[in-house]
């Protein structure tokens, strides 16, 4: 025979619930015990347990026979009301064969743009290019105008400075 028989008030000295009164409700086997009280009711081993001197009547061992023995040595227990879970959102699932042909597809047409870019911007340089050339011979094309028109002028001024001595 065990100490922790039905109706024996304890003190749950580990876990979540250490420090709080419970009272033994059914005995599983030598090992294990169904506390219930200002703890949750479940399966204990005894080894978490330090049984008080005290005992309670419990007669069938329900929730409600619980609350009056514990009323009678003056301790109120307090129901803890259980939470309204929200309703999950289900996430979509994701067919991994069609993402990875939109990624393939995203890629390809990330190529394709960059061709185009890089198309119109070479575009871009050769008439840049073209116009910086046409300028260039413009340039070119006056100055070797000036240098005919000066060429003369320059053999007729020397002729008449030779003359002239």
């Amino acid at each position: 025979m065990s100490i922790f028989n039905k109706g024996r008030i304890c003190v749950k000295i580990a876990g979540r619930d250490a420090g709080l009164k419970c009272v033994v409700v059914e005995e599983v086997d030598n090992a294990f015990v169904v506390v219930d009280g200002q703890t949750r009711r479940r399966k204990v081993n005894v080894s978490h347990l330090e049984p008080l001197d005290q005992t309670l009547d419990v007669k069938g061992g329900s929730r409600e026979d619980v609350k009056a023995a514990f009323k009678t040595i003056g301790i109120e227990l307090v129901d803890k009301k259980s939470r309204v879970s929200k309703p999950r959102i289900k996430k979509q699932k994701v067919n991994k064969k069609a993402s990875k042909k939109t990624a393939k597809v995203d890629k390809k047409t990330e190529k394709k743009e960059a061709k185009s870019e890089k198309k119109a911007e070479a575009k871009v340089e050769k008439k840049a290019e073209v116009k910086t050339e046409k300028k260039v011979e413009a340039k070119v094309e006056k100055k070797a105008e000036v240098k005919i028109e000066e060429k003369p002028v320059v053999k007729e001024e020397a002729k008449s400075e030779v003359k002239s001595e």
